[in-house]
């Protein structure tokens, strides 16, 4: 796939004309408008990738194993060091989707590994600077490579250096805990959202940033108010039920399933419970995941007949901020 960058570039060579460009970037949004229900996002460009990324693993765990009974700090700046190292080949010359994953993951956690072995500190105050440190280098490597889980990682840092002060001001209190997270999911949501809105039709990288945002939002959003709720008793099971149903209303009309995803534990939980109040027979988990497998299957068949039906009752300017609909 090629990149906005890689198109201007050409303009700039003189290989293209502008007015290719924008004649290509028209042909292209006319192809995948029948696919844009469809929820794509880069993750392999061939078989290689996965290739490319166990033989990284291979390089990379070693690396650290032998560097760590010499020294801790340094097997995981090694560590580091050696993803980004990496990145300059497969990623940025390579462009290659599932090892820029990978390799931006490992960074990340090498930086957040090292600054925790060179911090003195409490746990949340180490935890709070190593998440600053992600903050940085995740930056850092964004300006450098453009993954787009990047900035899904940077935006997960920055929430757990606020979790980090919220647990050091309020070590015992789990509802403000949860208070924030939620406040912090919800904020997630609405960034997800901005990028969502900048490709509709979704053919461009900012789509797979939005995915990895939601990606990210969802159990953010989702664990606070599904932990709040004790599926103990038949009517919380029906209260859990109700708000898995209204997630995967919000997850119909932006078009993103993994917010049904991130709930389906919580669900298939209550409603177990649910079947086993009311006295059925047999093994009632087992029972639940069918119909709730049954029930997701069935939803992907229709789903865009269903996401058409759903997104024509909204207003029309709202409609304009979400993806396409397909009949």
């Amino acid at each position: 796939m090629y990149s906005d960058e890689d198109l201007a570039a050409a303009v700039k060579a003189g290989v293209l004309r502008e007015s290719d460009v924008s004649d290509f970037r028209d042909f292209m949004h006319s192809t995948y408008q029948g696919v844009a229900d469809e929820e794509r996002f880069k993750l392999l460009n061939s078989f290689n990738d996965i290739f490319v990324v166990l033989a990284c693993g291979l390089v990379l765990f070693p690396l650290l194993w032998l560097f760590e009974d010499i020294n801790l700090s340094l097997a995981y700046a090694i560590f580091a060091g050696g993803s980004w190292l990496l990145a300059e080949f497969f990623v940025r010359k390579k462009k290659m989707a599932l090892p820029g994953i990978a390799l931006m993951i490992s960074f990340a956690g090498g930086i957040f590994a090292l600054v925790q072995t060179l911090t003195v500190a409490d746990n949340e105050t180490s935890a709070g600077l190593a998440f600053l440190a992600v903050v940085l280098a995740a930056y850092c490597h964004w300006r450098r490579f453009k993954v787009p889980i990047t900035v899904a990682a940077i935006t997960a840092a920055i929430v757990g250096v606020l979790a980090s002060i919220v647990l050091q001001l309020f070590p015992n209190v789990e509802t403000v805990f949860l208070a924030v997270v939620f406040i912090s999911g919800v904020i997630v949501f609405a960034f997800a959202m901005s990028w969502d809105k900048q490709d509709t039709q979704r053919v461009s990288y900012k789509t797979d940033v939005a995915f990895w945002l939601h990606v990210l939002a969802a159990p953010l959003i989702v664990h606070p108010v599904f932990s709040g709720l004790d599926a103990d008793g038949g009517q919380q099971s029906i209260v859990i039920i109700l708000l898995y149903l209204v997630l995967t209303l919000v997850s119909i009309v932006i078009d993103r399933r993994v917010f049904m995803v991130s709930a389906l534990g919580y669900v298939v939980y209550a409603l177990s419970l649910l079947l086993t109040q009311y006295g059925t027979i047999g093994n009632q988990l087992g029972w639940t995941a069918v119909i709730v497998g049954l029930s997701l299957l069935l939803m992907s068949a229709y789903w865009q007949k269903i996401r058409i039906k759903c997104v024509s009752l909204l207003p029309k300017r709202v409609r304009q901020y979400l993806p396409v609909t397909v009949e």
